[in-house]
């Protein structure tokens, strides 16, 4: 599928994700499903299509699109709402191993985000990445972050307290010795501008941003 069958997502998406938000049950969401299907699903498979492309171009490796289940998983929950209020998608490469970093997108009744990188890493992987950080790596993962966070990119917070054993608790890179995860986030306080017709390149230029932390992630 080219770009051309993908130019916005339509003004109805933000209104069907804002009436789900405030009306989340089964009776409303079956009134609205053909709204639904018309102005969440349809598009998002045309959207995902469309970025798979690009995302093969920029990289030079082959992507695959997830886009996460509209039905909420309630075994474990105490929240009882049947239905997430919001489109969330993930771009990943097809690789061997598996793993690697994450290309990621939310369409929310409040807001567009675009975010890149690694949720929760493999314990292999978390090794190899607090030992990358702790070399001559490290540095310029730093660098290409600092850069970010200069330019307004949100970047997740660490889940530890302390640097981990094995580490100099007074490291340089103490910040990225105590993550479990990595994320860049690039927020848009209005979910309409994912409703424009060059959003595709909106979005892929936000991509394009983050490349070198993504890059650094890939090499890991």
């Amino acid at each position: 599928m080219t770009d051309s069958a993908f130019s916005g997502f339509p003004q109805e998406s933000v209104t069907f994700l804002r009436g789900l938000k405030a009306n989340n049950d089964k009776a409303w969401f079956a009134e609205n499903r053909a709204v639904y299907e018309r102005a969440i699903k349809r598009p998002a498979e045309a959207f995902c299509q469309a970025v798979v492309a690009r995302l093969t171009a920029l990289t030079g490796g082959d992507h695959t699109a997830k886009v996460y289940r509209l039905h909420r998983d309630l075994r474990f929950s105490k929240d009882p709402t049947p239905y997430n209020a919001h489109l969330h998608i993930a771009f990943t490469r097809e690789t061997a191993t598996g793993g690697g970093p994450a290309w990621l997108f939310g369409l929310e009744p409040d807001r567009a985000v675009l975010g890149m990188g690694v949720m929760a890493f493999e314990k292999a992987a978390l090794e190899a990445f607090r030992h990358r950080v702790d070399g001559a790596a490290g540095a310029a993962l730093s660098a290409d972050l600092d850069r970010l966070r200069e330019a307004g990119i949100r970047i997740g917070d660490p889940d530890l307290k302390r640097v981990p054993r094995g580490f100099d608790p007074e490291h340089p890179r103490a910040d990225l010795l105590r993550r479990k995860d990595l994320t860049v986030w690039k927020d848009f306080a209005d979910p309409a501008v994912a409703t424009r017709p060059d959003w595709l390149d909106v979005c892929l230029s936000g991509f394009d941003q983050f490349r070198p932390v993504y890059d650094w992630l890939s090499a890991g």
